[in-house]
Formats: C-alpha cells, sequence, structure tokens
C-alpha cells in the first residue's frame, strides 16, 4: 500500500505539450490510492482532453470560475479546493503558467487555486531549451522555490522543437515517486518503529497435530503494510499464514507457538516506539507433547490444558515508553471485556471485533472494529476492507504518538 493511498491532490495542467502525459500520472496515483481533482488551463485543453483526464480520475474535470455560462452558474471555489487537497502538483508548469505563478497573475481557476493552497505545492516546469535557460524563467522558478514550493527540475532529452537538451518534463514515474518520498519523508510514522504481531499459533499435541484457531493474518499484514508504506520502520511477528504479501520494507520473523512468539516479542520490544497485537495467540496448550504421532487404535481418551503466557500482559508490565494497542475479538459483552482489557493489561488502546458481526473476524477480507482509549469515547467504524481498518488504526496511533 502507498502511502499517497487516501490523498487528495490537485493536479494543475497548464498549456505544454508535456500535457500529454498527464493522464499517466492521474492513472498513477489513482492506483495508488489517491483521489486526484485535475484543474486546467485552456491552453492544455489542446494538449490533453478534459474527457480523458476525467475518465481517468473519475472526477469531473475544473477549467473555469464557474461550471455553466448561464445565470445559474456554480462557482468552482478555489478557496475550498485549495484547503481540500494535502498536496497540489502542477505539471507541466509551462513559461507563461511559471510567470503568473510567481508574479500572482490570478487570471484563471489554476493560478487562484495555486494562490488559495495552504498545502504543499510541487511544479514541474516543461519548455524548450532556450526558453528554459532565459534568465527570466530562471528567476521565476528561483521564486517559487524561495516562496516554499516544491521542485520537480526539468530533464534532459528530446524536446518538442527537435533539440535536445534541459526543458522535458520529469517522466509521471518520477512525478509520482517525489511525492511518495515527500509524504515518506513528512509522514507522522517516519521514524518510528513499531512491532506487529499478526495470524494464529500453533500449540503442537504431537508432531502432527495442533491447536489453533482461523485467523489467517490478514488484519495484521495489513496494518504492517501500511505502516511501512508510511515511513514507519516494521517489525513483523506471525504465526503460521499463507498467502499474505508483505511489504519491502517489513521485517518479517515466523514463529509457530505462543511461547515462540512471546519470546521474539520480547526480543524487540524495549526497542519499539508502539506495539500492535492483532496475532490471534492460542489461550491453551497441551501439557505434555507426544514425541510420535499419537496413532487412532492406540485411543486418546483426553488432553491435558494449560494456560499459554499472555504476551499482552507481559508487555504491558513492561511498558515504560512504548504505546501499547492489543485486539480483543469477542462474541458476547464485547464492549465491557474490552474495556477491562484495556485496564487489566495495561494497554494504551483496544480494537474491538466481534465475531457476530457478519463480514467480521477471521478468514474475511473484510473487518467492523471499535477503538477504544482511556478517558475518550469509543469510536465505532461501519464494516470495511481490512486495508482501509489498518488505515483507521494507524490513523489512531498518529494521534497518540502526537498525545505523547
Amino acid at each position: 500500500m502507498s502511502v499517497l493511498y487516501g490523498k487528495k491532490i490537485l493536479l494543475g495542467i497548464s498549456g505544454s505539450i508535456a500535457a500529454y502525459k498527464t493522464p499517466i500520472i492521474v492513472r498513477l496515483l489513482v492506483k495508488k490510492g489517491a483521489t486526484v481533482q485535475v484543474i486546467m488551463t485552456d491552453a492544455a485543453k489542446t494538449f490533453a482532453t478534459p474527457l480523458t483526464l476525467s475518465t481517468v480520475s473519475n472526477r469531473e474535470v475544473l477549467s473555469s470560475f464557474t461550471q455553466e455560462t448561464n445565470e445559474d452558474a456554480l462557482w468552482n471555489n478555489h478557496v475550498e479546493l485549495g484547503l481540500w487537497a494535502d498536496v497540489m502538483l502542477v505539471a507541466p508548469v509551462s513559461a507563461n503558467t511559471l510567470s503568473k505563478m510567481a508574479q500572482a497573475q490570478s487570471d484563471n481557476l489554476l493560478i487562484a487555486t495555486y494562490l488559495s493552497a495552504k498545502c504543499p505545492v510541487f511544479f514541474a516546469p516543461a519548455m524548450d531549451l532556450d526558453m528554459h535557460k532565459h534568465p527570466a524563467n530562471k528567476n521565476n522558478i528561483a521564486s517559487l522555490v524561495n516562496n516554499g514550493n516544491i521542485l520537480i527540475p526539468a530533464t534532459s532529452g528530446d524536446l518538442a522543437s527537435g533539440l535536445e537538451g534541459e526543458g522535458r518534463m520529469e517522466e509521471p514515474e518520477q512525478i509520482v515517486a517525489a511525492l511518495e518520498t515527500y509524504f515518506l519523508e513528512t509522514s507522522p510514522l517516519s521514524g518510528k518503529k513499531i512491532l506487529i504481531t499478526a495470524g494464529p499459533t500453533y500449540e503442537p499435541i504431537d508432531p502432527v497435530r495442533f491447536i489453533g484457531n482461523h485467523s489467517s493474518g490478514k488484519m495484521g499484514y495489513a496494518i504492517a503494510n501500511a505502516a511501512a508504506s508510511q515511513g514507519a520502520e516494521v517489525i513483523l511477528v506471525s504465526g503460521p499464514t499463507s498467502g499474505n504479501d508483505v511489504h519491502p520494507n517489513v521485517s518479517l520473523n515466523s514463529v509457530t507457538t505462543a511461547d515462540e512468539m512471546l519470546s521474539s516479542c520480547m526480543k524487540f520490544f524495549s526497542d519499539v516506539d508502539a506495539v500492535i497485537m492483532s496475532a490471534a495467540v492460542a489461550d491453551f496448550k497441551p501439557e505434555k507433547l507426544a514425541s510420535q504421532k499419537i496413532k487412532k487404535q492406540d485411543g486418546l481418551h483426553a488432553i491435558t490444558l494449560s494456560p499459554t503466557t499472555d504476551i499482552l500482559a507481559q508487555l504491558g508490565k513492561k511498558k515504560k515508553q512504548q504505546l501499547l494497542i492489543g485486539f480483543a475479538l469477542e462474541s458476547q459483552d464485547g464492549l465491557k471485556n474490552a474495556q477491562q482489557k484495556l485496564k487489566n493489561k495495561n494497554l494504551d488502546a483496544v480494537v474491538l471485533n466481534s465475531l457476530t458481526d457478519e463480514g467480521a473476524g477471521f478468514g474475511h477480507p473484510t473487518n467492523k472494529i471499535s477503538f477504544m482509549q482511556y478517558g475518550k469515547d469509543v469510536v465505532h467504524y461501519p464494516l470495511k476492507s481490512k486495508k482501509e481498518v489498518a488505515q483507521d488504526v494507524l490513523v489512531h496511533l498518529k494521534n497518540m504518538f502526537d498525545e505523547v
């Protein structure tokens, strides 16, 4: 999952031939989970059609201050647009638009929105070789950078004039990568070290059989991948699962039993900023492990069980600066049991889900949670995909970091 997931992006397109690449930019951003609102100048429509851009963005393309020409025209509020966005990207920036941005010449919706933007603004110049070298354009670029805008420099290559040199707009993939790098570096989770557990534990009866549960690990893996995509250093301790993808920046530590999970968690606990315990750890294990497979004809009258070590409680006892978030899967009295868990195990928060909610719990691609913290109202969420639930959990984690 990209750090751009859920981000609201304004894409301003000006009248440069490089505008023909902008549908690719939009498509890449949307594929990474961003919402893209396109604003075009009239000149830009020569090189990329509003129909194409609205199709790939799934949103109406804006280009004028009003949506109709009659007396009932609706105002495209550039102030609201500037407040809506998490980031504004102006690409390509022609020499004309570059000058207007630098001089605050607000004669079109793109410039008015730029001047209203409260978010970071990236700009990617695109013009011919000599134009790009001209001192006036160099001064305008420097002025925008001095005002806090972020330059995506033009590259060298073949130009529309037939010349070759600097002035070519950076490629769409690199432009999107620049946005990702920015959000990674500025993310509240950047530099944070997070320990996450996922999946079931299997408690062996003999070399073949075990006591376990139906946990797929999907929830824990979704949280781990989302945290890694937002710049966190993630240690994932996972019980036996299959079919779960792992983000390249996640350090996966595979375990089988509750004792192994406890040992692994204790190994990393003192060095992390937060722990999210989403694993479904077995509550009991056989007291004795048969050294050989138990034969059916020999019979098995009973299996004597003993409790496994409560990993959450152990971490709660050792907790110092760490934020500790537990999961509670309940089938009855969910809120009451989760509140007790929050208090008894010295947790900072509990994520509650219930087996009685359709589409929640083990094996589903979806989940329905409630988030509980001391001194705060319980936040209830509707049924969502586990990737979306992971984002919700991380929003709470970011807020908790801010409050520490």
